[in-house]
C-alpha cells in the first residue's frame, strides 16, 4: 500500500469514528434515578416530566405505591433514591419512630389542600351533634385534620398552631364529636359509613372526589404542607437530582398543575 493510499485510509477511518461517536445512542452516560410516589398528583406529574429529563440524560424510574410508610422506608433503607409523597410535618414524625437519618427536603413542588367530605351532609351546619369523624391515623395529618376541625370552631385545642395536636389536646368538643383514627387510604371507602372524613387529597382525587367542589370545607393556601421531592443525603446533589429538581419546578409544570388540578392541587413555588 502506497503511503497516499495509507494517509487517505487513516483519514476515513478516523471520519467514522468520530461520526460513530457523536451519533451512537450511548455517546453519553445516562444516569437512572428510582423515585417513590403515590399515584396522584405526585406519579402523573413525574410521569409528565419524564420525556425531558430523558432528553437530558436522566431515565426517570417511577415507582408508585399506594401507603405513605414504604416510600420513606425504601428510601431510608437504601433501595430507592429518593420519593415524592410526603410534607414536612410528615418526614418529621418518619424521623422520630423510624430513626430515619438520611432523607432530605430537596425542592417543594405542590400543596394539596386538605378537606372534609361528608356523604349523608350538603353543609357543615347539618352536621349532628354526637357525629362520628374519620381522620388519618398518622400523627402529622391526624394533628392536621384537628387544627382544621378547630379553625371551623367545631373544637377547641390547648395550642390551635401546634401541628402535632392529639385528642388529648382538645380542650372543647361542643357537638360531642366521637374520632375514629385510620389509616389515610381507607378514609375515601368509609367515608358512607361516618358523618364527616377529613381526607388527604391525593386519595381523595383517586376516589374521583374534587376537594374544591365536594369538600363542606378546605384548607387555605397558607398551608404548611408542601409536598416535598426528597433525595437521600448522600445523593442529594448528584446531577441527576438537580436536573429533577428543574424541572419539577418549572413553569410548564406549575402550568400542568394548574390545569390538570383545577385548584385541588396548588403549586408551590
Amino acid at each position: 500500500m502506497s503511503l497516499n493510499l495509507k494517509r487517505r485510509f487513516t483519514l476515513i477511518l478516523a471520519g467514522s469514528l468520530t461520526a460513530a461517536a457523536v451519533f451512537s445512542p450511548v455517546a453519553f452516560a445516562v444516569e437512572t434515578l428510582n423515585i417513590a410516589a403515590s399515584p396522584v398528583p405526585h406519579a402523573e406529574i413525574l410521569e409528565f416530566i419524564k420525556p425531558q429529563l430523558a432528553k437530558e440524560g436522566v431515565d426517570l424510574k417511577v415507582k408508585v405505591f399506594t401507603d405513605y410508610i414504604q416510600p420513606a422506608v425504601q428510601v431510608n433503607e437504601k433501595h430507592l433514591d429518593g420519593n415524592f409523597f410526603l410534607h414536612q410535618p410528615y418526614l418529621n414524625e418518619f424521623k422520630k419512630s423510624h430513626k430515619n437519618d438520611i432523607e432530605v427536603p430537596i425542592a417543594k413542588v405542590h400543596v394539596e389542600p386538605f378537606a372534609a367530605y361528608s356523604s349523608k351532609y350538603k353543609k357543615l351546619a347539618d352536621l349532628p351533634d354526637g357525629a362520628t369523624v374519620a381522620i388519618p391515623n398518622d400523627p402529622s395529618n391526624s394533628g392536621r385534620a384537628l387544627l382544621l376541625l378547630a379553625k371551623q370552631g367545631l373544637l377547641k385545642l390547648k395550642d390551635p398552631k401546634n401541628i402535632s395536636a392529639t385528642q388529648k389536646d382538645i380542650i372543647e368538643n361542643p357537638k360531642k364529636l366521637k374520632f375514629k383514627e385510620l389509616e389515610a387510604a381507607t378514609l375515601p371507602r368509609v367515608l358512607n359509613q361516618v358523618d364527616l372524613a377529613l381526607i388527604n387529597t391525593n386519595y381523595a382525587i383517586e376516589a374521583k372526589l374534587n376537594p374544591v367542589k365536594d369538600s363542606l370545607f378546605i384548607e387555605d393556601a397558607n398551608s404548611p404542607y408542601a409536598n416535598l421531592l426528597v433525595a437521600r443525603e448522600d445523593n442529594k446533589n448528584s446531577p441527576a437530582f438537580k436536573k429533577l429538581v428543574a424541572a419539577l419546578n418549572s413553569p410548564e409544570v406549575k402550568k400542568f398543575i394548574e390545569d390538570k388540578y383545577k385548584g385541588a392541587v396548588v403549586p408551590a413555588f
